[in-house]
C-alpha cells in the first residue's frame, strides 16, 4: 500500500509540473501570437477622404506633408520617402539628423507620383487641403490616408497619424509629454503669461500678422497667453485667411503692437525679396515706435520652428525658444 502510495505521489508531482509546462508554453505562444496579431490584424481608418483598412501594420510609409514627417519621426519612424521641408536642403535643421537616406518624393503642393510608386509603400500620409485633386492616383499605389487640413492644432492630425500607423498609444505618450512640457513652461513662466503677444511674418513682398487659429497662436492659448486687443477687429469674417493670419500694409503696423512682439521671415534658400521685406518694415519709424520694440521686447524667431514645420518636434522647440527669451536664459 505505501509503494502505490508513493507512486501516485510521484504521479501527481510529475503531472503538476507537465501541466505547468504546457502552460507556460501556451502563455508563451500566446504572447508571441498576440504581437504578431497586432502586425497582421487588419484595421480600418477614418479620415477626410472617407475610411481606409489597411491589412497589417506598415513597414514603409511615405508621408506628404512636412507636419506628418515629424509625427512619424517622434513616433519612432523613419519614413522611406517624404515632401521636402519648406526650408533646408531638403529638410529643416532640426529634423535632419533623423531623415538620413530617406527619399524626396517632391513639396507638398507637387508630389512625384513615379517616385512614391518606386518606393513601394504600404501606406501613404497625405491632407486634403494639399493633395486631394491625386487621392485616387494614390490610393491606387497604397492605402491612403488624409488629414483634413494644415493649421494650427497639429494634435488633431497627429492621432490621425498614429491610429494609421497603429501606434495610437505611443502617440498618446507623446502628446501627453508635450502637454506636460507645456505644463512646466506656464508654471515657471507665472504672472508672465498674463501679456498680450503679438505674432508677425514677412514674406518676399508680403507681410501678415498670425492669429489664432496659427501654429503658434494654438500654443499661445494652451500656455494661456492673451492676444493683441487691438487686433481682434482685423480678423472679421471676411478675411479671406480666417483667424489664422492677415495680409497688412504698412498703415497697419500700430496694430502689430503687444506687451511682448514676435516675428519671423520665410526666405528659402536665402530670398533677397524677403529678407528685404523684413529689413525694410524692421526700420520703418511705425515699426520702431512700437512700444514692444522700444523696451525691447520684440524678438526675431524661426520661421521653421515657429510656423512653417507645424509638427510636434517644432512645438517643443517652440515652447524652449519661449522659456529661453521669457525667463533670459
Amino acid at each position: 500500500m505505501l509503494r502505490v502510495k508513493s507512486l501516485f505521489t510521484i504521479f501527481t508531482i510529475f503531472a503538476v509540473f507537465l501541466l505547468a509546462a504546457c502552460g507556460n508554453s501556451e502563455d508563451k505562444t500566446s504572447g508571441t501570437n498576440a504581437d504578431d496579431k497586432k502586425e497582421d490584424t487588419s484595421y480600418t481608418i477614418e479620415h477626410a477622404m472617407g475610411s481606409t483598412e489597411l491589412k497589417k501594420t506598415p513597414k514603409r510609409v511615405v508621408v506628404l506633408t512636412n507636419e506628418g514627417t515629424e509625427a512619424l519621426i517622434a513616433l519612432g519612424i523613419k519614413p522611406v520617402g517624404a515632401v521636402q521641408s519648406w526650408l533646408g536642403d531638403p529638410w529643416y535643421d532640426h529634423i535632419k539628423a533623423d531623415m538620413d537616406g530617406v527619399e524626396v518624393v517632391g513639396v507638398e503642393h507637387e508630389v512625384n507620383l513615379e517616385k512614391i510608386a518606386s518606393l513601394k509603400p504600404d501606406l501613404i500620409i497625405g491632407s486634403k487641403i494639399r493633395q486631394e485633386a491625386i487621392y485616387g492616383k494614390l490610393s491606387a499605389i497604397a492605402p491612403t490616408v488624409f488629414s483634413e487640413t494644415l493649421r494650427g492644432d497639429w494634435k488633431e492630425n497627429f492621432k490621425l497619424y498614429s491610429k494609421a500607423v497603429n501606434l495610437e498609444d505611443k502617440g498618446n505618450d507623446v502628446i501627453a509629454q508635450f502637454d506636460k512640457h507645456v505644463g512646466d513652461l506656464k508654471a515657471k513662466l507665472g504672472d508672465k503669461v498674463n501679456q498680450e503677444v503679438s505674432v508677425v511674418r514677412f514674406m518676399a513682398g508680403t507681410t501678415r500678422i498670425y492669429y489664432t487659429d496659427s501654429f503658434s497662436g494654438v500654443i499661445f492659448d494652451q500656455l494661456g497667453f492673451k492676444r493683441a486687443e487691438q487686433q481682434k477687429e482685423l480678423f472679421t469674417a471676411d478675411n479671406k485667411l480666417g483667424n489664422l493670419a492677415i495680409e497688412v500694409g504698412k498703415e497697419v503696423i500700430p496694430k502689430m503692437d503687444g506687451d511682448i512682439l514676435f516675428y519671423f521671415t520665410y526666405a528659402p534658400e536665402g530670398d533677397k525679396q524677403a529678407l528685404s521685406t523684413a529689413k525694410e518694415w524692421t526700420n520703418d519709424p511705425l515699426w520702431k515706435n512700437l512700444d514692444a520694440v522700444k523696451k525691447g521686447n520684440a524678438h526675431e524667431v524661426s520661421d521653421a520652428t515657429w510656423n512653417t514645420a507645424g509638427g510636434v518636434i517644432a512645438a517643443n522647440k517652440m515652447l524652449d525658444d519661449l522659456e529661453n527669451i521669457m525667463l533670459k536664459k
